[in-house]
């Protein structure tokens, strides 16, 4: 008969078991810690046995990111699309907005600053802007992109250096519109540590142009102490990528007063230096500006005398009597620098104006007609006298002249104004003359003229 195992009996064969458990588990540990000890020898070994593998299937790994890197680069260049400059689209608002010039593009504007585009910036994601076309005639054929500096468009050219890139409306020989295509750039250039361009691309309604005017080009070349170099497009199938450039389409739209009179300050002392004016001004200088040709005065003679005898009347005062069509650029500069009151018929020599001390006097005279009909554009150099810090002390428009076969308000009659000479009104101009000489004598013994805004010397210019 069976008994029942005692307790200590069932605990001994328990503990029995265990123990063959345990020595069961630490031959299994042990012989997969051996097996991965011989596991991981066979790999160096076999790694170690032919040194080019290793190499082999790292260059793999490298040329398949090199390829794709390449693929990558290729399609972003094949993306790059070039745009018309000229969008016609918006050829009935060419001046508005984002213009009809690189019309895709939207400008950046710094307060009391000019509106401009930057490449490369934040607003165009590192992106260079990239130009080609060589035509002179229609801007739609001359074209415009954005590409990134590691894919560059094929067979571009990279134009090292900053580049000016100018949109003009009008005219680069003509004084006051080429001067007024300048006047944002060289603010942009004295907020940015007085950075100078290596180049200039010019264009008219999206037409290639290759110069400037001679008195422009003196300007620009007084102000960045070099001649302006023209970017030149060899080949209408090759672009030029600009590594950085700055692009200006709006003239000096959006400028405050104030920062135009620190351009034009700017610019009148780095004339002043260029030509290096060191001649001494008379107490108060009268300057009779005149043309000879379109809107001339019909009795140059009755006219100076006028002036020269309300001169007269104050003391220290001293007229010069000049004709803008033969003076050099330094000699105008000069001639502005002494003078303290303008006369001079309406044209593109008044832009000059801005050479004169701040606070100088500004007097205007018209031929008949254009009262009625010559428009806005009038009035230029009111606002340039305005924006120099000058006084435009009015104007003077001649009540009879060229008799036009149309009514006074017919615009056909304005081919018949444009360019008549002018006539006189000695008492009126004399009056004109007193009441102008006598406000700027007073200025002077109040002692409140700004005088060149503290260039003192011609050292100090800011750059």
């Amino acid at each position: 008969m069976k008994t029942k195992p005692s307790v200590w009996q069932s605990l001994v064969t328990c503990l029995s078991s265990l123990k063959s458990y345990l020595k069961v588990l630490c031959i299994i540990v042990t012989v997969f810690v051996l097996l991965q000890i011989c596991s991981y020898q066979i790999t160096q070994h076999s790694l170690s046995l032919p040194p080019s593998l290793f190499t082999y299937l790292k260059h793999k790994h490298e040329q398949t990111s090199d390829n794709k890197t390449a693929y990558l680069v290729e399609k972003l260049r094949e993306s790059v699309t070039f745009l018309p400059l000229k969008d016609h689209r918006f050829s009935n608002k060419p001046l508005e907005g984002h213009t009809w010039f690189m019309s895709s593009l939207f400008d950046n504007q710094t307060k009391d600053e000019a509106q401009y585009q930057e490449f490369p910036s934040d607003s165009s994601k590192g992106r260079l802007l990239c130009l080609k076309g060589v035509d002179e005639h229609d801007g739609s054929w001359n074209y415009y992109a954005l590409a990134w500096p590691e894919a560059l468009p094929t067979n571009a050219i990279l134009q090292k250096g900053l580049t000016f890139v100018s949109y003009n409306q009008y005219d680069y020989s003509n004084l006051w519109h080429g001067l007024s295509t300048m006047v944002p750039f060289v603010s942009w250039s004295l907020r940015n540590r007085c950075e100078k361009p290596q180049k200039w691309v010019l264009y008219h309604w999206g037409e290639l142009r290759f110069g400037m005017g001679h008195w422009l080009s003196e300007i620009v070349r007084a102000t960045y102490s070099k001649e302006p170099e023209f970017t030149r497009f060899i080949d209408e199938e090759k672009p030029v990528c600009f590594e950085k450039a700055v692009v200006m389409r709006h003239d000096q739209a959006g400028m405050s007063r104030e920062r135009r009179m620190e351009v034009f300050d700017h610019v009148r002392c780095k004339a002043r230096s260029y030509c290096n004016i060191k001649t001494s001004k008379p107490r108060i200088g009268m300057t009779l500006l005149l043309r000879t040709g379109a809107r001339a005065f019909r009795n140059e003679s009755v006219v100076i005398s006028v002036f020269k005898r309300e001169c007269k009347r104050v003391e220290g005062c001293e007229l010069n009597v000049s004709y803008s069509d033969n003076l050099t650029f330094c000699q105008q500069v000069e001639l502005m620098q002494k003078t303290d009151v303008l006369v001079s018929p309406h044209g593109a020599q008044l832009t000059n104006l801005f050479l004169m001390d701040r606070d100088s006097s500004v007097m205007e005279f018209f031929p008949k007609g254009w009262l009625k009909l010559a428009g806005v554009g009038q009035r230029v150099f009111q606002w340039g006298a305005n924006w120099a810090g000058m006084r435009h002390e009015g104007t003077w428009h001649d009540p009879v002249g060229e008799t036009c076969e149309f009514s006074d308000t017919d615009r056909r009659c304005m081919s018949v104004y444009k360019n008549a000479m002018i006539g006189h009104n000695e008492t009126y101009f004399s009056e004109w003359a007193r009441s102008v000489l006598d406000k700027f004598n007073n200025r002077m013994k109040q002692n409140i003229t700004e005088q060149n805004h503290g260039y003192e010397s011609l050292d100090e210019c800011r750059c």
